[in-house]
């Protein structure tokens, strides 16, 4: 009596079958059916699919982003930015290596994977205005009501960061220290390249969320018009109004990014209370501005050169020299002697280590 086929040899006989190289000879049919009929060795299922890999690697839309890589002194030496704090001389220096390594990450990131989360960050941001909205209306006359009306600028803020999607403002500490730890053209041509990325996806996305709110039937008449006073008051404001508190922000902002590795869990508690002080102090911030006041544009409050001056070029100053320049710059500042003490210890190393082998 025959003995009963296995059931599940065919499954497995498909599965080796997909693994099979192609070829193109005269006897490629003679060959695939003797492969399929002697199933391959898990090292030959390795090897093919290392291979498939590596065409699938080769075969991406953006190839350019390939090539770009952060110049740095660990990528020269083939090694990883050490963010082990018990490694470094100080817990201030841990957290500078670990914002840098994200920041690397983002430098070399694909530029329409950077422009898709800029746009999505821009969308959510909308939401800052629609709760600030919804909140001025239903507290008006409450006492204490500005506390809580602009406990909604919040809401767009922990949105996009806990969802990690790309803001322009925290980039502006972020992407900035690798490039102050290696100032060189190309990794300032990076930081560019991710600024104008991010910078217009924002915009596009706040502009999306603007006109939504303005032509779809969705809020009421006090809520619209909630809208129209947040923006107008912004725009009270003079080019140097803008500037002067958009500096404000940015600091506050960059601050917050610094404080994130140390904030673990409570991560979200630093977003609501960093943000919530920025509105409270009646700052001026790009991305959320935007929505703001391209809601006016859509409105026909504001003209389009409106937006641009006084709103959107001394704010965008501002909120880079107070992320960038003040903030990245003393942060690095602070840190650099612990980097020196640290290269120096690595040198002493690596001599005693030569000294050991030739002996």
């Amino acid at each position: 009596m025959s003995r009963p086929r296995c059931a599940c040899r065919a499954p497995i006989l498909s599965i080796a079958a997909l693994f099979v190289p192609h070829t193109t000879t005269e006897n490629s049919d003679d060959i695939l059916r003797l492969k399929i009929l002697k199933p391959l060795r898990l090292t030959e299922l390795q090897t093919i699919q290392v291979s498939l890999m590596d065409d699938i690697k080769e075969d991406k839309i953006d190839k350019n982003s390939d090539g770009l890589e952060v110049e740095s002194e660990e990528h020269s030496e083939g090694k990883k930015i050490e963010v082990d704090e018990d490694r470094l001389p100080s817990r201030a220096m841990a957290i500078h290596e670990h914002i840098r390594q994200d920041g690397e990450k983002e430098l070399q990131r694909d530029g329409m994977a950077l422009l898709w989360s800029a746009i999505a960050a821009g969308l959510s941001m909308g939401a800052s205005l629609l709760a600030k909205g919804i909140f001025h209306v239903q507290l008006e006359g409450i006492p204490g009501s500005f506390v809580l009306e602009n406990l909604g600028y919040t809401f767009g803020f922990i949105i996009v960061i806990m969802a990690r999607q790309q803001l322009f403002t925290e980039n502006t500490v972020t992407a900035v220290l690798p490039v102050m730890h290696k100032p060189t053209l190309s990794n300032t041509g990076l930081l560019m390249r991710l600024w104008g990325i991010v910078l217009l996806g924002n915009l596009i996305g706040t502009a999306i969320a603007a006109w939504a709110f303005e032509h779809m039937p969705i809020f009421d008449e006090p809520t619209r018009n909630a809208f129209v006073k947040i923006g107008v008051d912004v725009m009270k404001n003079s080019p140097g109004e803008m500037f002067s508190n958009a500096i404000i922000s940015g600091w506050l902002i960059a601050t917050m990014v610094w404080m994130f590795p140390a904030a673990g869990a409570a991560k979200i508690v630093v977003i609501i209370l960093m943000t919530w002080l920025i509105a409270l102090a009646d700052t001026t911030h790009i991305v959320v501005g935007a929505v703001e006041i391209f809601y006016l544009v859509f409105n026909g409050d504001v003209r389009w050169h409106e937006f641009l001056w006084p709103f959107a070029l001394p704010t965008l100053a501002g909120n880079i020299c107070g992320g960038t320049f003040i903030f990245a710059l003393l942060s690095h500042a602070q840190i650099r002697n612990d980097m020196s003490n640290k290269r120096k210890a690595e040198a002493e190393a690596r001599a005693k280590d030569a000294k050991e082998n030739q002996s």
